[in-house]
């Protein structure tokens, strides 16, 4: 069973800081935190302004050093914060850490850097690991963050994609949970909402319109918490296989503030 990671309470505990190491002159691995290291290439990274956000995109690939053939592969495609090194640091740490398909099997890594030097030692010929990261949208005090990972394991029949909000409080240096978000004791009233966003949803879903007693037992609506703050309202992602065949890949739901009164602390919702 894939775990997909929620940044909940134990988000607080993270070790978010890493080592300076200087890029190996082979070019078998990314700097030790890639989104840390803009220095690696000239080319690799991009200034970058969003609103009045500071945002470096890093670029990064290769194929297992001395590989011929059918050789592993990784590309980086993520995101630094010249301003807030924390962040930066969080989005290198949650990305390596989203590539944990098994809890059982994990490798000792915390950092793109270590996952790297993981990877090239364990992956077989035609595995490959893709990761992207960006902001997503700026509203007022909290940049919201999208992060990818995509892996294509040797002799499997499709990739294994996932993908995570981090929702971060400029103002405290932190990321926000869905219930910090939330008017306490308004959790059902979230619930309520977001099966209502489901169900119009589903009013989309070819699959569920030609069959939605079927369909609605073998995809059954599900709460999820991994949600990002927007100017049109909140955006919630499930998990490929969550709520809708792999076709559906992964399901993305939306509530618009109108719908959010009531239930969103009122300093994150738009001022008239």
């Amino acid at each position: 069973m894939r775990r997909t990671f929620r940044p909940q309470g134990a988000i607080g505990g993270f070790i978010l800081g890493a080592a300076a190491l200087a890029l190996a002159g082979c070019g078998s691995a990314p700097p030790a935190d890639i989104t840390l290291a803009p220095q690696s290439s000239p080319a690799a990274s991009t200034p970058e302004k969003v609103g009045d956000l500071s945002t470096e995109r890093i670029k990064w690939a290769s194929n297992k050093p001395g590989c011929e053939g059918d050789c592993p592969r990784i590309e980086i495609d993520s995101v630094a914060f010249p301003d807030i090194p924390k962040l930066t640091a969080l989005v290198d740490h949650v990305l390596a850490y989203m590539t944990g398909t098994d809890a059982n099997r994990r490798g000792p890594y915390d950092t793109l850097s270590e996952y790297t030097q993981y990877f090239w030692s364990t992956a077989r010929p035609r595995d490959a690991t893709y990761f992207k990261a960006g902001v997503k949208d700026t509203v007022g005090d909290v940049v919201s963050i999208e992060l990818h990972t995509e892996q294509f394991l040797t002799g499997a029949a499709h990739g294994i994609p996932a993908t995570q909000y981090l929702n971060w409080e400029r103002s405290r240096g932190r990321v926000m949970s869905l219930d910090e978000a939330l008017i306490p004791g308004r959790r059902a009233q979230y619930v309520a909402a977001l099966q209502h966003a489901h169900a119009k949803w589903l009013e989309q879903n070819p699959d569920a319109r030609r069959d939605p007693a079927a369909y609605g037992k073998m995809w059954p609506f599900q709460e999820s918490d991994n949600f990002a703050l927007t100017r049109e309202g909140i955006v919630v992602k499930y998990d490929a296989y969550s709520i809708a065949p792999y076709s559906h890949g992964e399901p993305e739901l939306s509530i618009s503030y109108a719908d959010l009164r009531g239930i969103l602390k009122p300093e994150l919702l738009p001022q008239p």
